[in-house]
């Protein structure tokens, strides 16, 4: 775990979200959890970095998404130099949708 983020408080999210079972369990805890900008910001984050894993190039990304190219900058330097949390999430998924 990030040492910026090791708190108790922290652990607890982490562990609440692990113990979300559905789809709608998601929607009905993030829905009390964040506002719907920051909802948004963080799906709008993940589009930003899958887009980038597939070598899209940052134009097309601000068409898509509507992403500043200060958060695609922000997110590209997660993807080359951060805990590699994207792409754990991308090869699950792609594996879920039949992709690898």
């Amino acid at each position: 775990m990030n040492p910026k983020l090791k708190d108790s408080n922290v652990e607890y999210l982490y562990r609440a979200v692990l113990s979300l079972q559905s789809m709608e369990e998601c929607d009905r805890f993030f829905d009390d959890l964040c506002t719907v900008p920051e909802l948004k910001a963080l799906s709008q984050r993940l589009q930003v970095a899958k887009m980038l894993s597939d070598h899209r190039v940052y134009s097309d990304i601000v068409q898509a998404t509507g992403a500043s190219t200060a958060t695609i900058s922000r997110v590209n330097r997660s993807l080359n130099y951060g805990a590699d949390g994207y792409d754990i999430i991308f090869e699950r998924l792609d594996k879920e949708d039949g992709r690898l």
